[in-house]
């Protein structure tokens, strides 16, 4: 018999189609055997391709493509569960830590400490505190004192900007000399945190400068670039030993002690023992003040979570009496003999101002401030001057001009 060329392509045809019919039977015997009921005998729920690899490598493609890989379909469910159990293992771990906090600080006082003086934390980083130029002061000069042997601290004086060319290229020789000026000096108490270069005490320093005042400010013991570790009786000897050196520089000039914040603690037990020396500055001005660390802790942000737990005064503020941390401005109000100014925020979140409020109306009942003038100025919230802007006020140099009751410097 003889073979055409249309009997080759005929069987060439015959053998294609063969061959794909081949190919399509294992997946259509897969469907009617998956999709058939199992009979007597027959487990149904094998695997239907078991001693097939042909069979099995088709099933697989299959099961992949409509997305029903066994192995996923297991996996969907402990995904889920994985995904549940993670979130309940952070919640166990924020409930233990929530408990452990207030354990630690019951137990290792010195911790509770740390958190009053937050001297650790410095903001903002890298500056360097020996160049107070490159925070824009560059009428100031920076050196150290040795308030004890052994140790010393970091202090900065502004010169009033009148002042502000003649000051460039100077040594302390010559800034010594300039508190001899007609202008009036101010002693900067800073508050927790930071060093004496954060940006607000820096703005502070130069609208105070801007007025016509000098500004002498330093790091306690423990702070910054000063040596030592923080205590509020070292914070007060600091703060007297700066102040009498000062003092008998200047002499019968016009000397006002500022404090700010944690920095007002520190003030009032300064001019408390002034007072009891027969010689107290000529003004004392408290920037967003407290009446005591108790009270200020009891309200502060940071003791939100804690301040409803049953034992709060126990755990935490017993613990900071532990650590024989005070600071009772309310207390101090009372053996001070000089002008007082308060100064506060309504919006400040800080230092809440029923504490300055509070403060002050201590202050105006205290005898020994009786005869001399106690004045509390609020700002109020529509300002937004919170804890630590009241430097941005354009009332601020009439109201110290006021209070200090002389002609305000100028230029």
């Amino acid at each position: 018999m003889s073979v055409t060329p249309c009997n080759i392509r005929s069987a060439t045809e015959v053998s294609c189609v063969m061959r794909q019919r081949n190919r399509s039977r294992p997946a259509e015997q897969d469907v009617l055997r998956r999709s058939d009921p199992p009979e007597d005998g027959d487990p149904g729920d094998g695997d239907p391709v078991d001693g097939d690899p042909v069979l099995r490598r088709s099933w697989e493609e299959d099961q992949q493509q409509e997305g029903t890989d066994p192995d996923k379909r297991m996996a969907r469910p402990f995904r889920r569960l994985g995904m549940a159990g993670r979130v309940k293992r952070i919640l166990l771990w924020i409930l233990v830590l929530y408990i452990c906090i207030p354990v630690l600080v019951k137990l290792c006082p010195s911790v509770q400490a740390k958190l009053v003086f937050l001297n650790f934390v410095r903001m903002p980083y890298f500056v360097d505190l020996k160049r107070p130029a490159d925070q824009g002061l560059n009428h100031t000069i920076n050196y150290y004192l040795e308030p004890e042997t052994g140790f010393k601290i970091g202090v900065w004086h502004t010169v009033p900007a009148q002042l502000w060319a003649e000051a460039q290229g100077k040594d302390r020789e010559w800034y010594d000399a300039m508190l001899l000026s007609p202008h009036p000096v101010i002693l900067y108490l800073h508050g927790n945190a930071g060093t004496r270069g954060g940006d607000h005490r820096v703005q502070l320093y130069k609208a105070l400068s801007s007025f016509g005042y000098h500004v002498v400010t330093f790091d306690y013991r423990g702070w910054g670039d000063s040596d030592g570790s923080p205590s509020e009786q070292g914070m007060t000897a600091d703060s007297l030993f700066v102040y009498l050196r000062l003092k008998h520089t200047i002499s019968k000039k016009p000397l006002y002690v500022w404090g700010h914040s944690l920095g007002t603690g520190v003030a009032t037990n300064l001019v408390r023992r002034l007072s009891d020396r027969g010689s107290p500055p000529d003004a004392l001005v408290l920037e967003s003040p407290f009446t005591n660390i108790r009270e200020e802790a009891r309200s502060h942000p940071f003791s939100m979570v804690y301040r409803y737990l049953p034992g709060f005064d126990w755990f935490f503020l017993d613990a900071i009496t532990a650590n024989d941390i005070r600071f009772a401005s309310d207390e101090n109000v009372n053996y001070i003999s000089c002008p007082v100014l308060i100064l506060h925020a309504e919006d400040d979140s800080v230092v809440p101002f029923h504490l300055g409020k509070k403060l002050y109306n201590a202050a105006a009942q205290s005898k020994s401030l009786s005869g001399h003038k106690v004045q509390f100025v609020p700002f109020p919230s529509s300002l937004a001057y919170k804890h630590k802007f009241i430097y941005r006020s354009p009332e601020l140099p009439h109201i110290l001009s006021d209070f200090f009751g002389a002609a305000h410097p100028h230029a």
